[in-house]
């Protein structure tokens, strides 16, 4: 199901939150827990893996990470500070130390000349410390391959943040 790219990034992810002894939380809502799902299929996941929150609508972002609605209304969901809310909300509602959330829009429909599809951001946040966050413009056709995209550069982001 994923590449090998993926397959090991997943594993140095587990080994490098095992070794500092670090929890992980995905938020996701555009890869619809294929974080997650790459991470937990990694044998040794369940040493470092917290939870995953699949935050797919606006409604469950506000529910279940403590996105605020007004700044959903006013920027949309894909967009830097739902993103940050998200990871940050990830870390706040769970055990865990390290988080990754993504909101994007995979296609094919649903994109906009501001938002066009294939747009991703991603934030890591991390417990007292400040959130990471990076905006990526994915120029692919296929669904999947926008959100297997978003996958690889998730785990990198998680590893680095990891570090």
């Amino acid at each position: 199901m994923f590449s090998l790219e993926i397959q090991t990034l997943a594993r140095l992810v587990i080994d490098d939150a095992r070794e500092r002894s670090l929890r992980i939380v995905t938020a996701e809502s555009c890869t619809g827990g294929l974080v997650a799902a790459a991470i937990c299929a990694v044998p040794g996941a369940s040493d470092v893996f917290e939870r995953g929150f699949v935050a797919y609508t606006n409604r469950a972002k506000q529910e279940m990470l403590g996105v605020s609605g007004d700044l959903i209304a006013d920027l949309g969901a894909v967009s830097e500070p739902i993103a940050r809310m998200m990871a940050e909300g990830a870390v706040e509602n769970s055990h865990a130390h390290v988080a990754i959330a993504i909101t994007g829009v995979a296609g094919p429909g649903g994109g906009t000349p501001m938002k066009p599809v294939g747009t991703v951001h991603f934030a890591t946040a991390r417990a007292n410390q400040s959130v990471h966050h990076r905006m990526e413009i994915f120029d692919l056709d296929e669904r999947w391959d926008i959100q297997m995209a978003a996958v690889q550069t998730a785990l990198e982001m998680l590893r680095d943040r990891l570090r």
